[in-house]
């Protein structure tokens, strides 16, 4: 973070002064809300949680180097204390950011936010010092940690956002307003909390809404309920996608043998060539975003095409690819599920697994509401219309559905099979596998397959040991 004393924090957030003897003395370090992660010179904000309270490792955070605390009551060391401190926080990124001369790229969707994010980040980098979101941090929490992480150096802040409903990312916004709105799409994820995709579409156009007339809004030229946003904002306009009209298109799309996505660029500044790390065509489309947002920051067609085609993904468990010493290819991409990145995932598995057998370990997509039945059953029905080799439904009444899907759209469906738990999953994967097969693991963050991934690798490692 920039460097603030005591006493200009307890002004920002409104907060009162406890057991500070010197108020001028300044945070230096990062803001951080696990203790783990403190640092000397850091700020510690603790939250009261359902099994942990962060007032409790005040003591201990203070010991390892933090100057304060910024608390919701004393707790007998150095501390600011507000009356909410997930309000504080918010105030303190805004005062943060409205005194750094960043540019902030926001961008939200229903799918694709955290992969295109980390494209972003990666291509920016390499014109100037860039700060973005870690992960999936990008509620009304981890937002303001990310915008506090950045300092006097960073030109360019990205920030993911999220939104599980009307007005959340109006909230974050006003927190941090950016010049710069990307909205990738608009999907089913959250369906069941939302009520239906228009007012998905409602919630995700409140980030160009946000826009200030001089900044930019980067629309999905193919998605037709974001493609309409641009009449809900008076920044500049710059669509990408395949079409046409799209100002950054792509052309010549293809996979590799590998499953990896290769395409040409199309800028108004020039063309050049792309050749992705990442796997699975879903990927062209946030590589196009990505795109969008670097052009309008100045880079050519050339610079952003090198930046995209040496990118790798910066998060974990998605479409996380390992090759096991026997030939067997795990692709991890368990972080998250819901129909569009289902869809995906199964459409890259079968690009990645021609001539090879495939496995389709696939789980739960959590939050859709009325929307469930169909849309497990669909996920399952693909899978044989893609002729993935066998589908191991993972889980209880959403896993039956999944199965059910695939039995009923075809004699391959008998391939398929419903298990219980992670456990029985790996039980018939390590039993059956062969050399050369590809693996397939994703289903919402709730179902936890990551397990399942991280048993089948080891399972590898082990095999090799014993080989030597």
């Amino acid at each position: 973070m920039i460097a603030l004393s005591l006493a200009e924090i307890a002004a920002v957030v409104g907060g009162q002064t406890y057991d500070i003897p010197d108020p001028s003395v300044q945070v230096t370090g990062p803001v951080v809300r696990d203790s783990r992660e403190v640092e000397p010179g850091a700020l510690f904000a603790a939250f009261a949680g359902e099994r942990v309270d962060g007032h409790d490792f005040a003591a201990a955070v203070v010991a390892a180097g933090a100057v304060a605390v910024l608390a919701s009551r004393p707790v007998s060391v150095p501390a600011i204390v507000v009356d909410d401190v997930q309000t504080a926080l918010g105030a303190l990124a805004r005062h943060v950011v409205r005194r750094l001369g960043a540019t902030l790229v926001a961008l939200t969707g229903s799918a694709g936010k955290t992969s295109t994010k980390d494209l972003i980040a990666q291509v920016l980098q390499r014109k100037a010092p860039t700060v973005w979101t870690p992960g999936s941090f990008n509620n009304e929490i981890g937002l303001p940690l990310t915008a506090l992480s950045a300092t006097e150096e960073t030109k360019f802040l990205v920030l993911e956002m999220g939104a599980r409903g009307i007005g959340h990312i109006r909230y974050l916004t006003g927190l941090t307003p950016p010049k710069i709105g990307l909205v990738l799409n608009v999907g089913t994820a959250h369906i069941g909390e939302f009520g239906g995709r228009e007012q998905i579409a409602q919630a995700k156009g409140e980030l160009v809404e946000a826009l200030p007339e001089e900044g930019t809004a980067v629309l999905n030229a193919d998605d037709p309920l974001v493609r309409a946003m641009a009449s809900r904002t008076k920044a500049k306009v710059i669509l990408f996608g395949e079409s046409g009209e799209a100002d950054v298109r792509a052309e010549n799309v293809r996979l590799t043998d590998s499953g990896q996505p290769a395409f040409r660029l199309h800028t108004p500044s020039g063309a050049s060539d792309v050749t992705m790390r990442l796997y699975g065509e879903h990927h062209v489309s946030n590589a196009l975003a990505a795109a969008a947002v670097a052009h309008e920051l100045g880079m050519s067609a050339e610079e952003i095409a090198t930046a995209l085609s040496e990118a790798g993904s910066l998060s974990r468990w998605r479409m996380e690819v390992t090759e096991r010493p026997d030939g067997v290819t795990v692709v991890n991409d368990a972080y998250n599920a819901n129909p569009e990145s289902m869809r995906a995932a199964l459409r890259a598995l079968a690009a990645m697994g021609k001539g090879r057998r495939t496995w389709a370990v696939l789980g739960k997509m959590a939050e859709l509401g009325d929307e469930a039945l169909a849309e497990h059953d669909a996920v399952g029905r693909l899978a044989v219309r893609l002729n993935v080799s066998k589908l191991v439904a993972v889980g209880g009444r959403e896993a039956s559905w999944l199965q059910l899907g695939a039995y009923n759209e075809g004699s391959w469906g008998e391939e398929s099979v419903h298990v219980s738990d992670a456990q029985a999953a790996v039980d018939l994967l390590r039993s059956e596998l062969r050399p050369g097969d590809v693996v397939l693991v994703k289903a919402s963050r709730s179902v936890g397959l990551e397990s399942v991934a991280q048993a089948l690798i080891e399972t590898g490692a082990e095999g090799e040991v014993a080989a030597r």
